[in-house]
């Protein structure tokens, strides 16, 4: 027994008298919660946040979505790598023009009350998704559905969505365009099904625990606000999850995370702080895990405000900005340097293009941005000033302060303006003025559209710079409409090296995942997705 389960049963005694019976008597120290249930090790998972909700169609953020990983299976699901694979559905099949999607779904399939899960299900919860009414923040993910964008602005009836269940067990889905991605986007929050009965007797509180059915591997038992909410196996899912009960433990606060992971009270942690990789790695080797990500930090300019229009600027900028030292030494390798706007290893695409400039040394980047620079009229007798914006954390803070010096080295000066994410990106959104400003982006699927489509023409929310380009908007267009995934792939190339000689946004980093697992769990293994459901983990006792 580890000396922190001791002080914790000496310090538990008494709340250990009222634990239910069945669960072992050993407490996890500062967690009050049994370190074994009747069925084998409970696995303390820690998770960014507390969910708002756990109603897959109002959540909208990434703890909710590792917690529906487990409760809620989609027609497709992921595996432990983070490959797409048959999830509700066991077969489906795709017309010749990739616009109808027909899925058969597995006719052992259960909720946790043992009530078959039918097509119905599917129909009634992507209807329920797009209907306004639900008010569902994460809609639009669903639009290349047949109809869906005008269900969702109330144009039309949900009835009228492109998709049916033509006979018991297959739901039909007709898309507006041929995506590649349609089979990810049913593997996301947004395409879960729900329990009609339950919806029905219950309404917005369907999803209390002892009320709330789901599909997936796990169903919920138990939840304390900011303490942990409580899985356990489904009984009636097709298969036995190796792991008996998971405790999804929120850790806002990653240093204190840290600790407790430190303390043996947690088993995983799902991020880290940035700041203290090397000494987590020195500490605790290879429980450090480090993997891609569907990522982007960025500087957005505003190309409507002189002289940030001209692309010399831009470009000079960029030369500048040592991205090695920024991932290696501010970020402390929790990021890559990005010399693509869009990370490598996509679906659907090919390697990304490259920034110019990045083969060249140092010195030889430097000379270029001051060439660039003479030529747009800027130099010892007229330095450039720029106004960078930036959300407030240290790490951000501490970017800021290298771009500057980077830029320093070219005679420009720079002032900052910092404030909290909210209002920064309330700001950008809004249409406020800036000249640069820090912009980042987690896609939702792994597809070079889910970051280039920042950047066209109207997406004001996003595009905050309000650069256009007709041509990238074209490629965008027809890479929408391109049924053939070569010939696709290579239309949103084209798309990035347009951006890339432009630079509206100017791309600095991608993200990694960064995670501490436990010796005693297995199967974690990073992805680009970031996803690890539980039921492909084991824990040792």
């Amino acid at each position: 027994m580890r000396p922190d389960r001791r002080r914790g049963l000496r310090a538990g005694a008494a709340l250990a008298a009222g634990l239910a019976a069945g669960l072992a008597a050993g407490l996890a120290a500062g967690l009050g919660v049994p370190a074994r249930a009747a069925g084998g090790p409970v696995y303390r998972r820690g998770n960014d946040a507390d969910p708002e909700t756990l109603d897959p169609h109002k959540t909208s953020t990434v703890a909710e979505a590792h917690l529906l990983r487990d409760l809620y299976e989609g027609l497709l699901t992921y595996d432990g790598r983070g490959a797409i694979v048959p999830g509700a559905a066991e077969r489906w099949t795709i017309s010749d023009d990739r616009l109808t999607y027909r899925f058969t779904l597995r006719p052992d399939g259960r909720w946790s009350n043992g009530d078959p899960v039918t097509a119905e299900d599917f129909l009634f919860g992507l209807r329920r998704i797009l209907d306004p009414k639900t008010a569902a923040k994460y809609a639009e993910v669903l639009f290349p559905i047949r109809g869906a964008a005008a269900v969702n602005a109330g144009e039309a009836p949900p009835e009228t969505l492109g998709v049916s269940v033509p006979e018991a067990g297959i739901v039909e889905i007709a898309l507006a365009e041929p995506i590649p991605y349609l089979l990810e986007l049913l593997t996301h929050q947004t395409a879960l099904p729900v329990h009609r009965p339950s919806l029905a007797r219950w309404g917005d509180a369907f999803t209390r625990p002892g009320r709330h059915i789901t599909n997936g591997a796990y169903a919920l038992v138990d939840w304390v606000p900011n303490d942990r909410i409580t899985l356990t196996r489904n009984p009636h899912f097709r298969e036995r999850a190796p792991i008996a009960r998971v405790d999804f433990v929120p850790t806002p606060d990653l240093a204190a995370a840290v600790r407790r992971y430190a303390a043996g009270e947690i088993d995983s942690l799902s991020d880290l702080p940035a700041d203290q990789i090397a000494s987590l790695r020195r500490r605790f080797g290879a429980q450090v895990q480090l993997g891609p990500a569907l990522g982007l930090q960025a500087i957005g300019i505003n190309t409507r405000k002189a002289p940030f229009g001209d692309p010399r600027v831009r470009r000079a900028l960029s030369l500048a900005i040592d991205r090695e030292f920024l991932a290696q030494v501010v970020w402390g390798e929790t990021m890559t340097p990005a010399y693509s706007f869009c990370p490598p290893g996509l679906d659907n695409a090919r390697d990304p293009p490259i920034l110019a400039g990045r083969e060249a040394g140092p010195i030889d980047r430097e000379d270029e941005a001051r060439r660039l620079l003479a030529e747009a009229g800027f130099g010892p007798g007229n330095p450039l000033r720029v106004e960078y914006r930036f959300n407030v954390t240290d790490n951000n803070r501490n970017t800021a302060v290298a771009l500057a010096d980077f830029w320093r080295g070219l005679g420009v000066i720079t002032r900052f303006v910092a404030t909290d994410a909210k209002t920064h990106f309330a700001y950008l959104r809004d249409g406020g003025d800036f000249d640069l400003a820090r912009m980042s982006w987690v896609a939702d699927y792994s597809d070079p559209q889910n970051f280039l489509f920042l950047l066209r023409t109207g997406n004001d929310g996003f595009n905050a710079g309000r650069w256009s380009n007709s041509r990238f908007d074209g490629l965008l267009a027809q890479a929408a409409q391109e049924r053939d995934v070569g010939r696709r792939a290579q239309g949103l190339f084209d798309a990035e090296t347009i951006v890339l000689d432009e630079l509206p946004w100017i791309p600095v980093l991608h993200l990694r995942s960064k995670a501490l697992v436990s010796p005693r769990l297995h199967g974690m293994q990073p992805n680009i997705r970031n996803v690890a459901p539980t039921r492909t983990l084991r824990l040792d006792p």
